[in-house]
């Protein structure tokens, strides 16, 4: 029980990394993607060639993973950002589902549908150390750099833009340099997480970086609350618990309950959009979320 409760507060906060680094863009700059895997996958790529060409060194195969994922999407997001709306969500669409097919057959670098198997744990200093301590840093550190982003003239740039970005480039707000920037920063971070997951499981195939881990780090942020610090920290760790919860329930065969979890996940935000639209921590006073 013990090593489960690990494996799933190390899931949790792996994915609390994905689900705030997203709503950096989609709740204070209102960029809505749905290629978030993409860079998670990326970034596990990345950590995991390190850990098994060079050394297992987190540290390492975290730089190496947000540097990878970062400038990637620096290349893919500057001409997907001159569209707007719904034309940049069916352009990060198309790029999840290239990027799938990519993932699938880039056998030497991804191992293919197979994946890479055999990535050696985390060490430092010649000794094997846990994920969950590295996650909870990165974890802290992204959330940190989050508020302090948001609360600062770069955050209220982003924010003028998610309102209005109209208005804000006839203030003379760069805007197409503010939202690279963020997809950057965002980027990055989902690549950090790529690299704590592939050292925490030893093993990745590209069925972790398909459209559906996409949605399902957007649903994260909208239950919890776009544009909330702390929001899509409380629905990662709600999703994430769901299939623990769900296996739980005698009734529900072990073979249904990836299907009981999307039926749940649908209908949730399907509610929420509903009744609470700025999600379970968002300001419904203000009619918008707020950190």
């Amino acid at each position: 029980m013990t090593a489960f409760l690990i494996n799933l507060a190390t899931l949790a906060a792996i994915s609390g990394i994905l689900a705030s680094t997203l709503n950096f863009i989609v709740g204070y700059a209102g960029i809505f993607s749905v290629a978030h895997a993409v860079f998670f996958g990326l970034g596990a790529y990345g950590g995991a060639q390190v850990a098994l060409l060079l050394v297992p060194n987190p540290f390492l195969a975290c730089l190496v993973a947000a540097v990878i994922a970062g400038g990637l999407s620096l290349c893919l997001a500057l001409p997907a950002l001159r569209v707007r709306g719904e034309y940049f969500v069916a352009a990060s669409l198309g790029l999840q589902m290239v990027a799938a097919t990519l993932f699938a057959e880039l056998k030497p670098l991804t191992g293919g549908i197979g994946g890479l198997v055999g990535i050696p744990r985390p060490e430092l200093f010649g000794m094997v150390v846990p994920v969950l301590p590295l996650a909870l840093v990165a974890l802290a550190l992204i959330l940190w750099a989050t508020a302090r982003l948001q609360r600062g003239a770069f955050g209220r740039t982003l924010q003028s833009i998610r309102d209005a970005d109209t208005a804000a480039e006839a203030l003379g707000k760069n805007v197409n340099a503010a939202k690279t920037l963020a997809v950057a920063f965002a980027c990055a971070g989902a690549g950090i997480a790529g690299a704590l997951y592939a050292l925490h499981l030893s093993f990745i195939n590209v069925e972790s970086f398909t459209l559906d881990q996409s949605i399902q780090i957007m649903a994260m942020v909208i239950i919890g609350g776009a544009g909330t610090l702390w929001g899509p920290l409380v629905g990662a760790v709600m999703l994430l618990s769901l299939p623990a919860v769900i296996s739980f329930i005698p009734f529900i065969p072990p073979t249904e309950v990836g299907a009981v979890q999307q039926i749940i996940y649908g209908s949730a935000m399907t509610l929420l959009m509903i009744f609470r639209p700025a999600g379970l921590l968002g300001d419904m006073s203000k009619g918008k979320s707020t950190s």
